[in-house]
């Protein structure tokens, strides 16, 4: 089923914030991990973040039969168009944990892969894969915004040994827990363990009722891809632990 949405969308991005300013009205709602998502659309106009186009074909966005969600960058016409899912409900404080079925390492150099509560640009969470068009760039990072301040970001490499990885955020009041694994599951030892982090400074967002949860797959400068190839995002499952 399908419902109408009127909504305030902006960008997501650890280097460059570029909200759009727009409300963006769009009719498709998805069911994904038990809740629903509103897909993102610009309406065929470029902007944040990047600026990008951002459709809601089911060409850039759907479930398929495993429940698995995928996001794509696909070109039509010429252009690049970009994707994104926005939650209809604000969760809160809590453990996000996001089950990813692809190697998000292996994304274009101008490629970002973001995983993000988001309530403006100076509350928001990230988890993203990104090389930030610097192919010696680290491929990952975590982000509480503003992150240009000094100690706001923590960059990493997955090296991922297969497509699957697990990657969380535990969003508390005084701090924020972060940690990437290879695989799937929530616990971490030196077989799975990537990276974890945990933020205690002064930007940790407070709660309001208004952020929501973000998911999208978006150009970088709106540059596109330097391998001219679709790219893709696959998340298998969202988990949200009160």
């Amino acid at each position: 089923m399908f419902y109408s949405a009127a909504i305030l969308l902006w960008s997501c991005s650890s280097d460059i914030n570029e909200p759009d300013g727009q409300v963006v009205r769009t009719d498709r709602i998805i069911k994904f991990s038990g809740y629903d998502w509103i897909v993102r659309t610009s309406n065929d106009k470029r902007v944040g973040p990047g600026p990008n186009y951002f459709s809601d074909s089911e060409d850039n966005v759907w479930v398929d039969e495993n429940g698995r969600l995928h996001l794509k960058i696909v070109q039509r016409g010429g252009i690049w168009h970009c994707s994104g899912v926005i939650l209809k409900q604000s969760l809160g404080y809590g453990q996000y944990v996001f089950y990813l079925a692809s190697d998000v390492s292996k994304l274009d150099q101008h490629t970002v892969g973001g995983l993000f509560t988001y309530l403006h640009d100076t509350e928001e969470i990230d988890i993203e894969f990104s090389r930030w068009s610097d192919p010696e760039n680290h491929d990952s990072q975590f982000a509480v915004q503003p992150s240009d301040r000094s100690g706001n970001k923590e960059r990493y490499d997955l090296n991922l040994l297969t497509e699957r990885s697990t990657h969380s955020f535990n969003w508390q009041r005084d701090k924020i827990e972060f940690f990437s694994r290879q695989g799937h599951g929530l616990t971490l030892d030196n077989d799975n363990r990537i990276h974890e982090w945990t933020y205690r400074g002064n930007d940790t967002p407070l709660s309001k009722g208004a952020e929501r949860l973000r998911l999208n797959l978006w150009l970088f400068r709106g540059q596109i891809p330097s391998d001219m190839m679709e790219q893709e995002m696959i998340i298998e499952k969202v988990e949200f632990i009160k």
